[in-house]
């Protein structure tokens, strides 16, 4: 029993399986492919950041695609606006899995400055799902860079016999926001017309 318990735990999996892991892994984490797709401020530095000077290409990660069929990497940098989520929400469900998120900058993950606004959403991660956070007003390049990598060590910590997109409970795509007098979510419909057909409560009434 002393024997089994001094037994690392990569030793106790399959080791075809972990060799399966580790190769997958390693293939996906250095030939991401980020879509090309800028909101404001932020879009400049990570422009920046894909320029020569901090060669993205040593990572894999040289080629921007203009189309999110051929992206596994949705970078939000920018300001994030309610007429702009739908759009957002949609590129998301047509990227192919496995897929990943990347909130750039203070607007991008909570409102920045516009928080609170009444065009602005208070972070993107109410509408889709954020894999890493890099903070900043703009971030710096390095900022995103040290963003990058620690979405390549998420990567790299997944394994094929659990990861969300090969079990059959997946979640489907997610229900695109519609714009009206405010942002409004088909799936908590329900939820909504409870709340708002809810009686209102009489006040007591003192007797004299």
């Amino acid at each position: 029993m002393a024997n089994e318990q001094n037994v690392p735990e990569e030793l106790n999996r399959n080791v075809l399986m972990t060799s399966v892991d580790f190769l997958y892994n390693w293939s996906r984490s250095n030939s991401m492919w980020p879509m090309l797709f800028g909101l404001a401020c932020c879009a400049i530095e990570m422009i920046c950041t894909a320029a020569g000077r901090y060669d993205l290409s040593r990572f894999g990660m040289e080629v921007m695609r203009p189309s999110p069929r051929q992206c596994d990497l949705m970078i939000v940098s920018g300001t994030v606006t309610k007429k702009m989520v739908p759009t957002i929400v949609r590129l998301y469900n047509q990227m192919p899995e496995p897929r990943y998120v990347l909130s750039m900058g203070a607007c991008a993950t909570g409102g920045g400055p516009f928080k609170e606004g009444y065009n602005v959403v208070s972070g993107i991660d109410k509408f889709v799902p954020v894999d890493v956070y890099v903070p900043g007003c703009p971030p710096t390049p390095e900022a995103l860079l040290y963003g990058i990598l620690k979405l390549h060590e998420k990567v790299k910590s997944q394994s094929v016999g659990n990861v969300p997109w090969y079990r059959k409970e997946t979640q489907g795509s997610i229900a695109i926001p519609e714009l009206g007098p405010d942002i409004f979510l088909p799936d908590r419909a329900e939820d909504i017309r409870r709340l708002t057909m809810r009686p209102e409560p009489v006040a007591a009434v003192e007797e004299n």
